[in-house]
């Protein structure tokens, strides 16, 4: 008889394809392989919704996408107990501490002479038309990279930066990008606008799903995602250097663009549907001159579903997540659980917390709505309510909230630009809504009691045989 790993995914290293294949042979059930051919305008976006009805979110690898050219996988982080099991296999519950602790630990990268994404190099007569890219929504306008992940150095200052940014074809060596973040890569542009120079950059479009969750991380000016993949992985990156800027990128990527970001050039782009659920042409409309294409001979397409989809969000809040629960349970010892729910994309956020002393949910909330840009509404909650379920939470409102005692409003706030109710320059109010139930509530919970529970489910067990 032989023993199952605690962690059968450890010794994918850093490779897509190994991570793929192992994940289908101890997960198989979780993993939904598509062998019929499927169009490229759509149709896996569809798939994806359409399996979310039915309150499905596998990992998804369509083997025939036509005039795609490779394989394509995507929905590797729709769901929380998956990433969970990219994390060692910890429970969704305890996702939050294990990426905070494992990204705390930060490795920096070990550069290596070559790897897979150095199998075809090419510095000229490349047209980008073969680089493998599809449709998400009716209301876009082309095809989109949603995996577009930028690396960017300043090596006179020792700053590296690894970001997203969404991304379309526009030209045989061009590609049009948004920088609508105003984040660190564009605070990078901006210093190279001065000096009246690009910006060098590389972009790494499919690596491991630990990469991809470094590169979403939340962190300072200076500090570096490449470092916090090495935490991620228990090991450093392997990187290897473009050939010509030398920026040190994943060893084992599908594909690496690298060029410049033209500051003075603009390219068209977008509408793209986001995360808010609407197609926003919201951009800074950048232009990214291609100048050496990087592949594997046999690369994947790895897709992240745009869109409000349930892998958009999470790829996105995981790190904010964990980051929040981190700095609140430091400063807020009554803290029990935070959750961004689906239903709220990135601006809604639930508290669940155990009072010591009244106004102390309020506290919590305002604290949330400062160090998160994107929030807009925190609910707080008692701890005896399950944050993971909108309905309890908005039971918890509907029997536990006065409006004229416990909302509180504050105007005038930066926003996220990608937001359709803000104002033109991305700011917004929030809203923090206290649905505890205070010192002198009146009210006795109706519960079951466990062995009752235990038996109704034993009995419709046995219904069902």
């Amino acid at each position: 008889m032989t023993t199952r790993r605690a962690d059968p995914l450890a010794d994918t290293g850093q490779d897509l394809h190994r991570f793929v294949a192992a994940y289908r042979e101890h997960f198989g059930d979780d993993l939904l392989t598509v062998r019929e051919p499927v169009g490229r305008d759509q149709d896996v976006t569809a798939m994806v919704w359409a399996l979310a009805a039915q309150g499905r979110h596998p990992a998804l690898l369509f083997e025939q996408v036509q005039g795609l050219g490779s394989p394509l996988v995507t929905n590797l982080f729709a769901s929380r107990e998956r990433v969970g099991r990219m994390l060692g296999g910890v429970p969704a519950a305890g996702i939050h501490a294990e990426y905070q602790a494992r990204s705390r630990r930060r490795v920096a990268p070990r550069e290596v002479s070559q790897g897979a994404v150095t199998e075809v190099v090419q510095s000229e007569g490349f047209d980008l038309a073969s680089v493998p890219t599809i449709k998400h929504f009716a209301t876009d306008r082309g095809p989109y990279i949603t995996n577009a992940v930028i690396v960017a150095e300043d090596r006179e200052h020792g700053i590296g930066n690894v970001s997203y940014h969404r991304s379309m074809l526009n030209g045989p060596q061009t590609i049009g990008t948004s920088l609508h973040s105003r984040g660190h890569l564009w605070r990078m542009l901006q210093a190279q606008v001065e000096r009246g120079r690009p910006l060098p950059v590389a972009m790494v479009i499919g690596a491991h799903p630990l990469f991809m969750l470094a590169a979403a991380a939340r962190l300072p000016y200076g500090v570096d995602e490449r470092d916090v993949a090495g935490g991620l992985f228990g090991a450093a990156l392997d990187v290897v250097r473009t050939p010509r800027y030398g920026i040190a990128v994943p060893a084992h990527a599908e594909f690496v663009l690298e060029g410049v970001i033209d500051p003075k050039a603009k390219s068209e782009e977008g509408p793209f549907g986001e995360f808010t659920g609407y197609s926003s042409d919201r951009s800074t409309h950048n232009l990214l001159r291609v100048e050496t294409l990087m592949h594997r001979r046999d690369p994947w397409l790895l897709d992240v579903v745009g869109g409000n989809s349930a892998e958009h969000l999470n790829l996105g809040r995981i790190p904010r997540e964990s980051e929040m629960v981190e700095k609140l349970k430091e400063r807020f010892p009554g803290v029990t659980a935070v959750h961004y729910p689906s239903s709220g994309t990135h601006f809604h956020a639930y508290v669940a917390l155990r009072q010591s002393r009244p106004g102390e949910a309020r506290q919590v909330m305002l604290g949330l709505l400062g160090w998160d840009p994107y929030l807009k509404t925190v609910v707080a909650v008692d701890d005896d309510v399950d944050i993971t379920r909108d309905e309890e939470v908005l039971w918890a409102i509907a029997t536990h909230l006065q409006p004229h005692l416990d909302v509180v409003v504050v105007d005038g706030l930066p926003g996220s630009a990608l937001d359709p109710s803000a104002s033109g320059v991305g700011t917004t109010s929030r809203m923090g809504l206290d649905a505890t139930r205070g010192p002198n509530f009146d009210g006795i919970r109706a519960r079951i009691d466990e062995a009752a529970m235990s038996r109704a489910v034993a009995l419709l067990a046995r219904a069902a045989a």
